[in-house]
């Protein structure tokens, strides 16, 4: 992920999940601001994005769909409520990212049971190696 249009696209993807069940919380905006530093947005091109609706880029590499979807697992549970539509949309995201459904909902469950939702990487990608063979 090296360009601003794909980093671009990676932070539209998690604000609109952000707001999937309706509110964005201020501990999911507070997350999304995190990541969006990360990545090297200032803070007014971050704020700019919340009125953007722009194509999503596909993102190429396995472990960067990986990435991203554990950034908008992390998302869905930083509000500290799992909310039914949060859970079906990320389902939904994730095969469309082409992931393995039995992988996402072993990692989903793993974060559910962990303390702040927050699981060693070692782990989350071992869950994806997992289904390859």
């Amino acid at each position: 992920m090296n360009t601003f249009e794909e980093k671009r696209s990676l932070v539209l993807e998690m604000i609109a999940f952000s707001t999937v069940d309706g509110h964005l919380h201020k501990r999911e905006y507070e997350f999304l601001a995190i990541v969006a530093n990360e990545l090297g947005f200032e803070m007014n091109v971050f704020k700019d994005l919340f009125h953007q609706e722009l194509p999503k880029i596909p993102i190429k590499s396995e472990f960067l769909r990986i990435q991203q979807f554990y950034r908008l697992a992390l998302l869905m549970y930083s509000d500290g409520l799992l909310h039914q539509k949060e859970s079906v949309a990320i389902q939904q995201i994730a095969l469309e990212m082409g992931l393995n459904p039995l992988a996402t909902k072993r990692i989903l469950k793993l974060m559910n049971e962990a303390p702040n939702a927050i699981i060693d990487a070692e782990i989350l990608l071992n869950v994806f190696q997992e289904q390859h063979n």
